[in-house]
């Protein structure tokens, strides 16, 4: 049994507390003190109102072993009695993200050589995959080739960000590099990565390299034919978020293509301040106040509402200049307020979709700083219901937000898509909720999404360049999820225990076994159906397959 050392901000007397918990206790003065215990009791912490903060552990190797058993995989490792003894082999576990540091020890077999059987960097300007008309594809023998190479004059650098190197070892990692300690959910899976290419900063492009990703990855999973768990931590807020955009159409669709699981992280949209939600009623004005940081060249505003419903908007900038009463009728309007040029297009409903978006489009250089404002006037209500999104954190940054946001309904696409995992994230310390983690559900209520949360906050991980370092975000608890969806389709699939255990199947046993919040109902925006819990889920396999 494992023993922590935490440092604790406390008042009162920290002496009692550890009495009562049958742990050491060392003052150290001015109400900070060291408490010694099971590294399984720290999150009893935070029941002792005297405890006013706990700063986890800066030791490495038992971070991620706390977040693997608390979500548990550790049992499912395991070859002793009770355990499963699965580690992803026979399955590929796609990446699709910032890239991956394939030179990491963590992404290599015991005899040194790369665990990516294909990766593909769309920045890249030759040898592009058949099928497509830009990027490089590496496959293993050229990777193999690479590592063998003097440092600097083989394949390049495929990871400047980190992220995506961080999101695959939580999944992936087979912990090399820390002799074992620092493994990720299915260390001996085989791996296929695409590092997302850069045409532009609009959503529009980035959505079109993640369809191609998602395509690529299936169609080698095929060729391949090897189950297939996909991690996507990309999300915008440009979308209804009711699940119907054809960007996620198209991944409903991919999810149905070949034996997979498609999981999505929520984002980080939690406490941005990015949403506004009302219920308006029939000639009563309501008022979205929004902040415009400093040297912003534009951003967006996306307000979504029933198509049956007829609103009056109007928008005026910090100066006073305002737009006037927009009507539906003026279909797209043009104009410039206080130096900044505010385009607004009223949209129709489409094949997907019968709601209507009102597209707003600000620029400058910069965009006017200050207080925005949007006034909503319902002339014709039948329901009522409007959403309006801001941009998220990564594209405007943190002082760019709504004076009097709504925290629901702050998930990210593609996670709003049906028949993904959408996965959002907690602090496993202190089990409690990440106020960051985008919350459910869908617009009108739609899907029940999140479907589940996992470990989110200073997660242990891969580091781009070696090593290891923490991470937090939704970002890092998607590949908790990932990983587990590939070790149950090891079990089911590779070991023939259940052939069909794939899709919407993996996704109902997770959902099962999700462990529930005490006093609270569930599903519930914030949490899902509950935390992962993965040797919950093999459980009832075997149930549910005896």
């Amino acid at each position: 049994m494992s023993e922590w050392e935490v440092i604790v901000k406390y008042n009162g007397d920290i002496e009692a507390v550890a009495k009562e918990l049958g742990i050491r206790a060392e003052v150290l003065g001015d109400s900070f003190a060291i408490l010694t215990l099971p590294a399984e009791r720290v999150p009893e912490l935070s029941k002792f109102s005297e405890i006013e903060f706990v700063e986890e552990p800066k030791s490495l190797s038992l971070s991620m072993r706390q977040e693997m058993s608390d979500a548990c995989i550790t049992p499912v490792h395991t070859e002793r009695v009770g355990g499963y003894g699965l580690r992803g082999q026979g399955v590929l576990i796609g990446v699709i993200d910032s890239g991956l540091d394939y030179t990491h020890q963590d992404f290599r077999d015991e005899n040194g050589d790369s665990r990516i059987v294909y990766l593909w960097d769309q920045l890249g300007t030759q040898n592009p995959p058949d099928g497509f008309f830009s990027g490089t594809e590496y496959n293993n023998s050229q990777l193999n080739e690479a590592l063998k190479a003097p440092q600097g004059s083989a394949t390049p650098n495929l990871d400047f960000i980190g992220h995506g190197t961080a999101v695959t070892g939580i999944a992936a990692g087979n912990g090399r590099a820390s002799g074992g300690a620092e493994q990720g959910v299915a260390p001996e899976a085989s791996l296929i990565v695409v590092r997302l290419g850069e045409r532009g900063r609009e959503s529009f492009a980035r959505t079109t390299e993640i369809m191609r990703a998602l395509k690529y990855i299936i169609s080698r999973a095929m060729a391949l034919n090897m189950p297939v768990a996909i991690n996507l931590s990309f999300g915008t807020n440009d979308g209804s978020h009711a699940g119907d955009s054809l960007f996620e159409t198209y991944i409903n669709a991919v999810a149905r293509r070949w034996k997979c699981v498609i999981v999505v992280a929520t984002g980080n949209e939690g406490s941005a301040g990015h949403h506004f939600g009302g219920l308006i009623s029939a000639n009563q004005t309501m008022k979205a106040d929004f902040t415009v940081a400093a040297s912003l060249n534009g951003l967006f505003l996306t307000l979504w509402k029933d198509f049956a419903d007829t609103l009056d908007i109007e928008i005026t900038s910090p100066g006073g200049q305002s737009s006037g009463k927009l009507r539906p009728t003026d279909r797209v309007r043009q104009m410039n307020l206080g130096g900044t040029n505010v385009a607004i297009h009223y949209r129709q409903p489409t094949i997907y979709s019968r709601s209507q978006e009102v597209y707003f489009q600000l620029s400058g250089n910069p965009v006017t700083q200050g207080i925005w404002q949007l006034s909503i006037t319902g002339r014709i209500v039948r329901v009522g219901e409007f959403h309006i999104w801001l941009p998220t954190l990564e594209e405007v940054g943190p002082g760019t937000a709504f004076l009097t946001p709504d925290p629901g309904l702050t998930l990210t696409l593609p996670s709003t898509t049906p028949n993904v995992v959408s996965v959002g994230g907690y602090n496993s310390m202190l089990r409690s909720a990440a106020e960051f983690s985008g919350r459910g559900y869908t617009f009108r209520d739609i899907y029940v999404k999140p479907d589940l949360v996992a470990p989110a906050v200073n997660v242990r991980s891969t580091r781009a360049g070696g090593g290891y370092d923490t991470f937090t975000g939704t970002s890092m608890a998607a590949p908790f999820v990932t990983g587990a969806a590939a070790l149950m389709m090891e079990w089911g699939i590779v070991r023939g225990n259940d052939p069909f255990l794939y899709g919407q199947r993996v996704k109902a046993f997770l959902q099962k076994s999700a462990i529930m919040r005490a006093n609270m109902n569930h599903p519930n925006p914030t949490w899902g159906y509950g935390t992962l819990c993965l040797r919950g889920a093999m459980d009832y396999l075997v149930e549910y397959n005896g």
